[in-house]
């Protein structure tokens, strides 16, 4: 049974780790718990903990040990839980494959865009009983990317501001025609994650922002057949020892109490909800409490 857990009030900082993250260093007053949420359980227990005194709470996206694969993963359950438990800012730590030759493995990329070619997912809250439609024209918080741009400027890690992340449905690989496609469309880094994550927490929300750590090139790169798996593990294990170190020193510069976020992250369901009161589904308002009870409550 997993245990109740009130939220807190002030900044909590959220982290969601890809592939090869599933652990943060460095943590105080750490504890893994679990959490339920109305659209069942998130991929594991969230591990709570302090850094530089600031509340954090991460999840690694996959489970320990990867057993979740990206279309299985429970989208819904994961946002809902971060929120629950009184996070207010989001950072995802994902790896990714490169579509631009000056992104090579090793390089970071705090995206600014998203493309969702996603198809066998779960990608709102909201659906037949209360209609919402959330702006994502900017789908990621402008003050996280420029904390996370600095932190990795400071850590001397090779990182590009702005970028488009392709989300693919996955799980195997792209084919070279889609590859060149997507090259085609200007996009940066290909991913199987980030979406509908960063929907989800705009409907939450949730200030949410991306950076995409690139493990290998895509197979556009002429040299991609000669990449082994080996090389691309190798590359994935360094990635995550510099997220970890990227967390340390992120979470200081956004876990300042603050004001209303000036990106409108947290205020995005202010014009949303389109459906009359009158004609609200009751049991569904019930299980949008914790993500959107702010704007479902009576006046």
């Amino acid at each position: 049974m997993a245990e109740r857990i009130e939220p807190v009030i002030g900044p909590v900082i959220g982290i969601v780790g890809g592939s090869g993250l599933y652990d943060i260093d460095g943590l105080e007053e750490k504890s893994w718990r679990s959490v339920e949420t109305p659209w069942g359980p998130p991929s594991d227990a969230l591990l709570f903990g302090r850094l530089a005194g600031v509340r954090c709470v991460f999840l690694p996206r996959h489970g320990r040990g990867h057993p979740l694969s990206p279309t299985h993963l429970n989208y819904r359950a994961n946002i809902a839980a971060l929120k629950a438990v009184g996070v207010t800012d989001v950072l995802s730590l994902s790896a990714v494959g490169s579509l631009q030759a000056e992104l090579p493995p090793g390089h970071f990329v705090i995206v600014d865009q998203f493309i969702d070619r996603s198809f066998a997912r779960e990608k709102s809250f909201f659906g037949e009983g209360v209609v919402a439609h959330v702006s994502m024209a900017h789908p990621v918080c402008a003050r996280l990317g420029d904390a996370a741009e600095q932190a990795c400027r400071s850590l001397g890690l090779p990182v590009s501001r702005g970028g488009t992340y392709l989300v693919m449905e996955g799980p195997q690989f792209s084919t070279k025609a889609e590859s060149a496609l997507y090259r085609s469309w200007g996009c940066s880094v290909i991913g199987m994650t980030n979406m509908p994550e960063a929907k989800l927490a705009r409907e939450a929300e949730l200030c949410y922002a991306t950076v995409a750590m690139v493990t290998d090139y895509d197979c556009w790169h002429p040299d991609h057949d000669h990449v082994t798996v080996e090389a691309v593990v190798r590359v994935l294990l360094d990635n995550a020892d510099k997220a970890r170190e990227l967390v340390k020193s992120v979470v200081p510069r956004i876990g300042a109490t603050r004001a209303l976020c000036p990106c409108g992250c947290d205020r995005a369901l202010d014009n949303a909800v389109i459906t009359a009161t009158h004609m609200r589904d009751p049991a569904l308002v019930a299980k949008l409490e914790t993500v959107a009870g702010r704007v479902l409550r009576p006046a």
